[in-house]
């Protein structure tokens, strides 16, 4: 009879335990199984945000190139293109995973080159001019890699000169700026490819400004002579976005 009543009490206090300590372990398995979900559901956005962002960051370094240029005349003939260079800086401005705005500033030669033939004599004149070009792009980021380039761009002219090399002579000679309109201005267009923090890329100058002032460079270039350039690039991306 004693050994019955123990085992009753015995079972009791073990019931009146776990009636307890029940509560208290459900409590704790649902503070933690809420803590494992806030914490997976994080590091979920932090992964989606990491991938969305992986190539369409914030971007901005140096940029230089080949340019490869021309004039836009009816009235100037026997011209092939002019080959120089262009160099400077860039950066994109309101910067999502699709879209962003690009301003640059250039050094940018521009102009063309005549060979003049006289039988087996052979002459070449170059026609230089150089400016501060200053871009301002629409970005369109088709995913991660390919990036497509159209807007206005604004130029200011910083020296003009012409080369003489050939059978016949050798000059230069630096023109007056006074000559020509020292604005350019005109529209911009390309494609770049990005390969981590280079951007590989073209692009086409099509100026809308006549460049001839003066009668003397109406007469040597043409009364509507505008600019042409088509570049080809590197861009070194020295952000922190990527």
């Amino acid at each position: 009879m004693k050994f019955l009543l123990k085992e009753i009490k015995f079972s009791t206090y073990s019931t009146l335990m776990v009636l307890l300590l029940f509560p208290l372990w459900v409590n704790a398995q649902n503070e933690t199984t809420t803590e494992t979900i806030v914490q997976t559901q994080t590091e979920t956005r932090e992964v989606l945000t990491d991938k969305k962002n992986h190539g369409n960051g914030p971007r901005a370094g140096i940029k230089g190139g080949l340019n490869v240029s021309n004039f836009i005349t009816d009235e100037v003939h026997d011209k092939n293109a002019r080959m120089g260079f262009h160099v400077g800086v860039y950066g994109q401005l309101w910067s999502n995973g699709g879209f962003a705005v690009q301003p640059e500033l250039n050094y940018s030669t521009k102009g063309n080159e005549v060979i003049t033939r006289y039988g087996v004599i052979d002459q070449e004149t170059k026609f230089n001019l150089s400016y501060l070009d200053v871009p301002i792009l629409a970005v369109f980021k088709l995913g991660k890699v390919v990036e497509i380039q159209a807007g206005p761009y604004w130029a200011y002219l910083v020296g003009a000169n012409i080369d003489t090399d050939g059978d016949l002579q050798d000059d230069f000679q630096q023109l007056d700026r006074d000559n020509f309109d020292k604005w350019d201005y005109g529209l911009a267009g390309g494609i770049g490819f990005n390969f981590n923090n280079v951007q590989i890329g073209a692009r086409y100058n099509y100026g809308l400004n006549e460049i001839a002032r003066s009668s003397g460079a109406k007469r040597l270039l043409g009364s509507d002579t505008k600019n042409s350039v088509g570049q080809i690039y590197m861009a070194v991306n020295l952000a922190n976005g990527n």
